[in-house]
């Protein structure tokens, strides 16, 4: 008697136990599928963000670069500058110590970056006359500077930048206020007037 009800509770814990599932392989192809479907889509969308988030990080790291020129000239008696060089894609900002302009020491070095293949300076223009090396306001294969003293910007005038898509992108520095500020598209920038358009 002891063996049969051992053999019944045996049976009936058999008959409670739900029955296995298996993936068949159909199923699992399926759902390889699915996901490398998924993966894909979300790997475009990363890599179209990560096109766009490194042409406004590296716009937005030069306008801080400008940015920390002018607050620094303002906050002290030094003098800073930020040279552009559109030949090579390329910038830096300097705190000015030597009286030669043309030199760049070593020393004076704060910040110095290239623009990569996503970020393109495409020309700068300068609001008075005859700023850039070569000696005119506007340049787009040389190099330009922008000059901060105590008093604000030497000049002003913007940067137009092209995206991957050639989408212009102008910085407007302002040498009223010394505000340096990104606006979409390329922007018109005030002049001042010659002292001959003048009526007094």
């Amino acid at each position: 008697m002891t063996l049969t009800c051992t053999a019944r509770m045996r049976r009936c814990r058999s008959r409670t136990r739900p029955a296995c599932s298996a993936f068949t392989l159909t199923e699992l192809i399926v759902v390889i599928v699915i996901l490398a479907f998924s993966l894909l889509l979300a790997m475009i969308n990363l890599f179209g963000l990560f096109g766009r988030s490194t042409f406004r990080a590296q716009v937005q790291d030069f306008v801080s670069a400008m940015r920390m020129g002018a607050t620094a000239a303002a906050e002290s008696d030094r003098r800073y500058e930020v040279i552009i060089d559109l030949s090579e894609q390329s910038y830096l900002l300097r705190e000015i110590t030597s009286p030669d302009l043309t030199v760049v020491l070593e020393e004076e070095i704060i910040v110095d970056n290239y623009f990569d293949e996503n970020c393109r300076v495409a020309y700068v223009l300068f609001d008075d006359v005859d700023y850039s090396a070569e000696g005119e306001s506007y340049t787009n294969d040389g190099v330009a500077k922008f000059r901060a003293g105590h008093s604000g910007w030497q000049y002003g005038g913007k940067i137009v930048f092209l995206d991957n898509d050639d989408q212009e992108y102008s910085v407007v520095v302002n040498r009223l206020n010394r505000m340096v500020k990104v606006e979409e598209g390329d922007v018109e920038i005030l002049k001042p007037k010659a002292k001959d358009d003048l009526p007094f």
